[in-house]
């Protein structure tokens, strides 16, 4: 079949070049001009596609990268994975709606339609399905399928994959379920019908719920900990052996994914507006886990007033600005923040990542955790686990060291 994804980034990728391997022909389009010259030359800026893996299918040909809308055209199945962030407490779903209309444009009766993009309960049937029925002249059910699969990327775990991830499915009517189904049964080890998109979307949205919820409680507690003197990761250690009811989470210095904050957010505003009611609960998990940053900068003061050195002046190497270990993209992260309360107190912030997409930040210099970095630090914050981050060369060179993750273990280091 002839597919086209819109969105090449962090979801939208790994799902075009999956598509291409299990042998149909996938055109990958953005907006983003750079993105696509650095796809073209065989450069991939996402961890789950090496470029050993994406070179072999351009040079077949089996994958486009394009900017081009004219190579929308003639698509038997397109799936939407563009952003959709906040703006002012509210989901931002404008490059959904301007995917909508590019694709209606190119809408052919018997084509599938699939959202991926996290929404509201109520996006695809509310917001998409008009978009792609007044753009193309044609009607969801019959002349056209339209579905919605909620992405699920565990960037990070290399054990954790597209294709033996399980992927929710669902679609307008049985027959556009029947095709969205076919669609990815082909990509991935297992799909998990649901009975409405809906559904689907309700899915995604108590996945990050539960996540935010239980990140928000442990973050809290380590607050609460580091106050009475106790150290919460002894706890989370001996919390973690009970056989059943506790799935693990450990603190960090914010919302620790890519979809945390925003997704969860869509819950309280859907219900608000829907219902004129509040989502008390993710409201309150949001709150926590948006003041860790603040909390974070809080800790590394006190730590350098305690050595006789000032914020002003003092210089803070940032280790590791993506949301999880042995991953890039620095998007929804808590290191901007961090970064940008550290230099208004007159610090000098350095960031080093080891993924080519963790970043940039206006506010600090890139740089490399060489061992001279290290030793020029006044402070050294570990914000993300990356595995080829040396822990030892961080505690043989660094002063001081404000640990968020549970990595370095020495004299000078501080854990969260």
């Amino acid at each position: 079949m002839r597919v086209v994804v819109t969105g090449q980034g962090r979801v939208g990728l790994p799902l075009a070049v999956r598509a291409a391997e299990v042998g149909h022909r996938v055109v990958g389009y953005d907006v983003d001009e750079h993105r696509i010259k650095r796809l073209t030359a065989g450069e991939s800026y996402v961890a789950d596609v090496p470029a050993a893996r994406l070179r072999p299918l351009l040079e077949s040909g089996a994958y486009r990268p394009s900017t081009d809308p004219a190579d929308v055209e003639g698509f038997d199945v397109a799936v939407i994975t563009v952003p959709a962030p906040l703006r002012d407490g509210a989901p931002d779903l404008s490059r959904v709606e301007s995917s909508a209309m590019l694709l209606a444009r190119h809408l052919r009766p018997g084509a599938t339609v699939v959202l991926e993009s996290t929404g509201y309960p109520g996006t695809t049937e509310e917001l998409l399905a008009p978009l792609l029925e007044e753009g193309s002249g044609l009607a969801a059910g019959p002349d056209f399928h339209l579905g919605c699969s909620p992405e699920r990327i565990d960037r990070g775990d290399p054990a954790r994959r597209l294709e033996n991830t399980p992927k929710v499915v669902s679609g307008l009517g049985p027959a556009a379920l029947a095709a969205v189904d076919g669609f990815y049964r082909q990509l991935v080890e297992r799909t998990v019908p649901v009975s409405s998109c809906r559904q689907a979307e309700l899915t995604r949205l108590l996945e990050c719920g539960f996540r935010q919820v239980n990140t928000a409680l442990v973050n809290e507690l380590a607050m609460f900990a580091h106050d009475l003197g106790l150290d919460l990761r002894e706890a989370i250690d001996a919390a973690a052996v009970q056989p059943f009811g506790h799935p693990r989470f450990t603190p960090g210095p914010g919302a620790d994914g890519p979809c945390l904050p925003i997704d969860p957010a869509c819950l309280p505003w859907r219900s608000q507006r829907a219902l004129g009611q509040s989502f008390r609960l993710v409201e309150l998990a949001n709150e926590v886990n948006g003041r860790m940053p603040e909390y974070v900068v809080r800790r590394l003061t006190a730590a350098l007033d305690e050595r006789r050195r000032p914020v002003r002046g003092s210089r803070v190497l940032l280790l590791g600005p993506s949301y999880a270990g042995d991953a890039g993209g620095s998007g929804a992260t808590p290191t901007a923040r961090i970064a940008e309360l550290l230099t208004r107190a007159g610090a000098e912030v350095r960031i080093a990542c080891p993924h080519p997409d963790g970043g940039p930040f206006a506010s600090a210099a890139r740089v490399e955790a060489t061992p001279g970095e290290l030793a020029a630090a006044d402070a050294v914050v570990l914000l993300t686990d990356h595995e080829d981050v040396d822990d030892r060369a961080v505690t043989r060179h660094a002063r001081y060291v404000l640990d968020c993750r549970r990595r370095p273990a020495g004299a000078a280091v501080e854990v969260l």
